[in-house]
Formats: structure tokens, sequence, C-alpha cells
């Protein structure tokens, strides 16, 4: 099988499309399958090589870390002539998406999708619900001449059909647990951090209105005085609301920046709860990182967040944006060590049964399905 995938966005970008897109192509390449990624230049360091085609790209208003590409069309359809792929995989539905939307039907090549980013919910926190309807106008013509569309979780498969979305199929995530596993090196984690008090409540992603970041420090606030004393609060990620939070931050709230490798592990592993207030995840990648180093989740009980999380087993799921619902179960789990311990066994069990070689098995499977019935459709006709 030779695979194209259109994407507008890829390694090193960080976020979860191009992490998960970039761990896809490592399994293609240990399996010898042949792939070519047609993607925007990075804002950070490009990765360059044969399977990897760059454009010149603007960061898209909404979320600049997802590039707005300039393709050469001339160049793609020189390229998908000589790779001759079996099937086109379009990863998002802007420049680069629409480029191998286009050329999937001009070369009458199968042509599958995923969905990532709930942009519909992205919207609300930029004033911009009015562009809702024009929105799923155009995300439903995108998506409608897909044999397949790949969504993260149950919960946006119900989401994406309440709009009349079909042929849609689960392709879930995966978490390295030879990478992301306990760690227990709290005492020299705290010395980089200079971190005194005794827990540390760790969020990690994009700082940026739809993550619901600006609850941290009002969570941070609203706890009991002798949880206050006791906690520090370690924030890991960048983005555009940065400056804005640490305005707000109390002084037990130390600013990370990104992370990355062995260091975000060990910011997981030597945590005593991760803090993910999101509500707009279609997954939520950090939660099962989370979990995979031992350390139980407070989640938002929304989105793809509560697909992973198993209340009160591996974590405890809260009302979205309910402040009063954070800080309880911050104080409920903070309070008993013995559960505690129970949920990061829990959690560590759950993200061992959460492979990458059988997601990434199972998807090629999917994609087999869609020639063989492309191909009978063919023969029929």
């Amino acid at each position: 099988m030779k695979i194209a995938i259109f994407t507008d966005t890829f390694a090193p970008d960080v976020n979860g499309v191009a992490r998960t897109l970039k761990r896809f192509t490592d399994h293609l390449e240990r399996n010898n399958i042949q792939y070519l990624v047609f993607a925007p230049e990075s804002s950070n360091e490009s990765i360059y090589n044969n399977h990897v085609h760059r454009f010149t790209s603007l960061p898209f208003f909404l979320y600049p870390e997802c590039r707005l590409a300039l393709p050469n069309v001339l160049h793609v359809k020189e390229e998908l002539l000589t790779f001759k792929p079996d099937i086109i995989h379009v990863a998002t539905p802007f420049n680069i998406g629409l480029c191998g939307l286009h050329y999937a039907k001009k070369l009458d090549i199968p042509v599958v999708g995923s969905y990532h980013t709930d942009f519909d919910k992205y919207l609300e926190y930029y004033d911009l619900q009015f562009l809702n309807p024009l929105l799923w106008k155009y995300m439903r013509w995108f998506h409608r001449t897909l044999s397949k569309i790949f969504v993260p979780s149950t919960v946006t498969r119900e989401h994406l059909q309440k709009f009349g979305f079909t042929n849609l199929s689960i392709w879930s995530r995966g978490v390295d647990c030879t990478i992301f596993k306990p760690s227990f090196n709290k005492g020299s984690f705290k010395d980089k951090f200079n971190i005194k008090e005794k827990h540390v409540l760790l969020y990690v992603g994009r700082l940026a209105p739809e993550k619901d970041i600006f609850m941290l420090p009002k969570m941070a606030n609203k706890l009991p005085k002798n949880i206050q004393e006791n906690v520090h609060w370690l924030i890991v990620g960048d983005g555009p609301s940065k400056e804005e939070l640490q305005n707000t931050a109390p002084s037990n709230m130390t600013f990370a920046g990104f992370l990355d490798g062995p260091q975000l592990v060990e910011a997981y592993a030597n945590s005593d709860l991760l803090v993910f207030p999101s509500a707009t995840e279609t997954f939520g990648n950090v939660v099962l990182e989370s979990l995979a180093c031992g350390t139980p989740v407070i989640g938002a009980n929304a989105g793809g967040v509560k697909t992973i999380i198993k209340n009160k087993e591996t974590g405890i799921l809260c009302e979205e944006k309910n402040i009063d619902d954070f800080s309880i179960a911050i104080k409920t789990i903070l309070s008993d060590d013995l559960w505690r311990n129970e949920m990061s066994v829990n959690g560590r069990n759950y993200a061992l049964s959460q492979s990458w070689d059988t997601i990434f098995h199972n998807l090629l499977e999917e994609y087999n399905k869609v020639l063989t019935s492309e191909k009978n459709a063919k023969i029929l006709a």
C-alpha cells in the first residue's frame, strides 16, 4: 500500500494532530509501508526528507500552530503522478487538505479523512459564533465525498452525526508506555523548579482561551487554605494567553514553558494530579500520557476527555467550567493518599492497554476495506 497524507500541521508542530501523524508515519516506516506527506512549513524547524514535502505558510488566526499553506499545485500533481498512491488521507480541511481532496477526485484516487478539532467550539471563545452556520456548511461540503471519516472518540462521532455526517469510524489514540511511565525522582524534580510544597498540580497544554486555562488561578484561590499552602501549580505549555494568565496567577504557580521528551515525562510522573479543564478536546492526548505515568487526572466531563477518564477510578470528571467542582475534586483526592495511589495504578493499567501499534494496525485495515469497496464498486460499474 502507498499512502499520501495531506495535512496543515505536522511535526515538529506541537499539537495533537501533528504528533499523531508523526507517530503514524514512524509506524509506516517501521513496517516498510511507503508514504508521502504534504504539509506547510512549520513555525519551528521543519522536518525535510524524501517523504515530507513542505510549502510556504501563514498561521491560522484561530489556531496559530495550524498553518494555512500556499501549496504548489503543479509540484503536488507531479509528486502524486510519480508516487502513484493507492489512497489519499486528508487530515485537515484547509488549504493542504483541499489540495489533497482536489487531486483525489482529479486522479481518481480513493480518499479518506480524519476529523481532529471542533472548530465550532473554538468560535465561542473568540465571540465568532455567528460564523457557525458557514463553518458547518463548509465542513459538510468538504467531508461529503470522503469514503471514510476517522474520528478520535465516540463523543466526536455523536457530535458530527448531529450535523448529518456519515461514514464515521473511530480512530482512537494510543500512548507509548515505554516512554511515558512512572518515575520516582520527585525530590530532584522539585528542586529543578524550586518547589517547596508537598503536592504538585500539573497542567499540560496550549495556553489559549479554548482550553479554559483561566479557570486554573480561580481554582487555586478557591481551595481551602490548608490545601493552598501545600500545593504548587506547574503550568507546562505556551500560547497566546500566557502573559495574561501569568498576570492573574498566584505565587505558587510556576510557568515551565514548553517541555518535551524526558522533561515532559518527568513532569507528568512527579506530579500528584493533572488538572485539565478543557471542554473542547476531541480526544485529549495529555490525559492518556498522564495516566501512563501513573498520575490521576481531574478533567472536564466533556469531549474526548470523558471517554478516557474512568470517573473515581483513574481520576475525577467535573462539570465543565465549574470551578467549585474542580476545587472540591482536587481537595478530595489530595486528602486521600490511598485512593490516589489506587487511581495511579488503575491509570497506568488502562494506558498499557492503549497500544499505538494496535491502533495503527486497525487504521490500515480500515484503509484496506475502503480500497476493496472502491475496487468492487468499479467492477460493478
